[in-house]
């Protein structure tokens, strides 16, 4: 097997992580291509071993951490949403961030978010508290949630409300989505793909935007579907089955792009 048809099946899900850590796809997108041009001019050196996902995802890191340091408040021309968020991922130091990620969103365990950043377990323990704990406490919202399955509504519903945040409405379909946003100040937007009448969230999710820049959650059994590049920006994508924490942490810093809680 040569090396790209062993990165090839990562992509999509650093694609994600990349999108998730800068809040736009172009950005995203933009690390991923740097990163894959490096590997190209250099394959010798990327050191893939036995574990080729962790070793992408520690190449991708110190391609971030350099550029990081690097953009410091970025250009005029930077994106509004990502000016915002920025003015809050100020007040979390970037290695929280990523680990915050690596964990909860990519399902990496602390000891392969240390191999990854390069740092040990207790700090990456460290860390995920710290950044954990300062999303939950800087943001509070109400959140449109989307799901056809009344078991996993439920689920939903008693996490967002454990983080603090109100349950604006749950709706079932397109048409029950978009009028329940009309009739709701959401902040947030929690969306399954396939909706109980055949319509779809993405849909659903297209036209709310269309309606205000609110961020949007997809959460579905099929991730690698909305990681095709065509996808509404930012993107934030939880697999099912899904656990508690990764949902937290989608919703913590899917907030991040909010320009009001942001500011």
């Amino acid at each position: 097997m040569t090396l790209g048809d062993e990165i090839r099946g990562h992509l999509p899900f650093l694609r994600r992580y990349a999108r998730a850590l800068t809040g736009s796809q172009q950005h995203g997108d933009n690390f991923v291509h740097t990163l894959l041009e490096v590997i190209v001019a250099a394959p010798e050196e990327f050191g893939h071993g036995p574990d080729t996902r962790i070793a992408l995802y520690r190449a991708f890191h110190r391609i971030w951490e350099s550029a990081f340091i690097a953009d410091g408040e970025g250009s005029d021309e930077e994106d509004a949403l990502v000016r915002a968020a920025n003015r809050r991922l100020a007040r979390i130091t970037p290695l929280a961030r990523q680990i915050l990620l690596l964990t909860a969103l990519e399902g990496f365990s602390t000891e392969e978010a240390a191999a990854i950043t390069g740092t040990d377990t207790a700090t990456v323990e460290a860390l995920l508290a710290e950044a954990v704990g300062d999303l939950d406490r800087e943001t509070r919202t109400s959140v449109l949630i989307i799901e056809d399955e009344p078991l996993i509504a439920m689920e939903l519903e008693a996490i967002v409300r454990g983080l603090g945040h109100e349950v604006a409405g749950v709706a079932t379909t397109h048409e029950d989505a978009v009028a329940a946003f009309e009739d709701t100040d959401a902040g947030l937007v929690l969306a399954d793909v396939q909706l109980a009448d055949g319509s779809s969230g993405i849909d659903a999710v297209q036209d709310i935007l269309a309606r205000a820049p609110v961020p949007a959650i997809f959460i579905t059994a099929f991730p690698e579907r909305l990681l095709s590049g065509n996808c509404v920006e930012p993107t934030f994508l939880i697999s099912k089955p899904f656990r508690e924490n990764t949902v937290r942490a989608a919703i913590s810093q899917s907030l991040l792009f909010t320009p009001e809680l942001a500011a």
